[in-house]
């Protein structure tokens, strides 16, 4: 089962903008990688450049600093005070359990999302806080974990004939957003073979030990609803074009995204709804099963039931009864218990009921 990690707590008293690394420490070194490009060449491209050197790096073009690694406060305090970002957005990028949400101020754009896995060893839905800030040239860009989900996006970049170097800085943000979504589809494709192989063996082979396995698939979907939900609003707020940040060229692309949102919220209440029916299909599995067993039960009990009071009729013992003398009792009686056996079988069998 999940457990979730309510540290929240740990801010009490506060007050608003306290950076505060909240959540677990999934990098025990961070790296920041810095790239630039314009639509001639890439102009400068460096993994694990310093904080000096960040700030030295004054670049003209499009400019892209990612930053893997939540748990160093120093380093998002940094970068938010060479970009004027608001302490509300740190604050938000610093805490790990923040739900999916996007925020204008102006200058800037916040984007919260959730980059979701799963976990085979576990057995459990592994979710990732990334954090996206859109400028007018430049975006920002940070991760958990040293998770190279963002590569592609960076191949693409490198190559010459690529739309990001046509397009600035809100297309690489849309790049970046649909690389999370398309993430969605993997996790979907795991989650459904999960569910279609625990109905199959509900339905042939129902077990009390499937009754875990259930609660805790009904628990991780419960969890992606959750986590997948609000992503819906994120891209509709981006789609409405509200913001100047962000070009009608560009918003071509946000509502291919909306779409793509919109199937995997669809394909996650199917899979809720049929996570949700197991249940009734394990009880309706086991309460089958157990008819049959007390069917086959009755049956017999039936076919016996003539050949019991025969048996109980001749263990009387009584002294006058004419059978006890007759040379070919015992046989007569055999052979009529056999043949009432085999016809009570034989009817039921025509009955199919065994």
């Amino acid at each position: 089962m999940r457990k979730q990690h309510r540290l929240l707590a740990k801010k009490v008293g506060m007050p608003p903008g306290t950076l505060l690394h909240i959540g677990s420490k999934r990098s025990e070194r961070p790296v920041i990688t810095f790239l630039c490009y314009d639509e001639q060449s890439v102009i400068r491209e460096q993994e694990g450049i310093s904080l000096n050197e960040l700030s030295a790096a004054s670049q003209s073009g499009v400019i892209w600093i990612h930053v893997n690694g939540l748990s160093h406060v120093e380093i998002v305090e940094h970068i938010g005070q060479l970009f004027a970002i608001h302490p509300l957005t740190l604050e938000d990028i610093l805490n790990t359990n923040q739900r999916p949400k996007l925020e204008d101020y102006g200058d800037y754009i916040y984007i919260a999302l959730k980059m979701l896995g799963y976990d085979e060893e576990k057995q459990l839905i592994a979710a990732e806080h990334i954090n996206i800030l859109v400028g007018a040239n430049f975006v920002i860009s940070f991760q958990e974990s040293n998770q190279p989900i963002f590569k592609p996006v960076r191949e693409r970049i490198k190559n010459g004939q690529s739309r990001f170097r046509k397009h600035g800085a809100d297309y690489l943000a849309y790049a970046l957003v649909d690389t999370v979504v398309d993430y969605y589809f993997v996790l979907l494709e795991q989650l459904g073979e999960q569910v279609e192989t625990l109905e199959e063996e509900l339905v042939t082979k129902p077990d009390a030990k499937l009754l875990p396995a259930i609660h805790n698939l009904k628990t991780e979907m419960l969890y992606l609803r959750r986590s997948v939900w609000p992503l819906r609003e994120v891209i509709a707020q981006l789609e409405r074009g509200d913001s100047a940040l962000f070009k009608d060229s560009t918003l071509l692309y946000i509502r291919d995204i909306y779409d793509h949102t919109v199937q995997v919220i669809e394909t996650v209440e199917t899979y809720r709804d049929m996570t949700s029916s197991m249940l009734e299909i394990y009880l309706s599995s086991i309460s089958n099963r157990m008819n049959e067993v007390v069917k086959m039960l009755t049956v017999i009990s039936t076919i016996f039931m003539p050949l019991t009071f025969l048996a109980g009729l001749y263990g009387m013992n009584f002294k006058y009864m004419p059978e006890l003398e007759w040379q070919y009792g015992y046989p007569a009686v055999l052979v009529l218990m056999t043949i009432i056996g085999i016809t009570m079988y034989r009817y039921f069998s025509g009955k199919d009921w065994i």
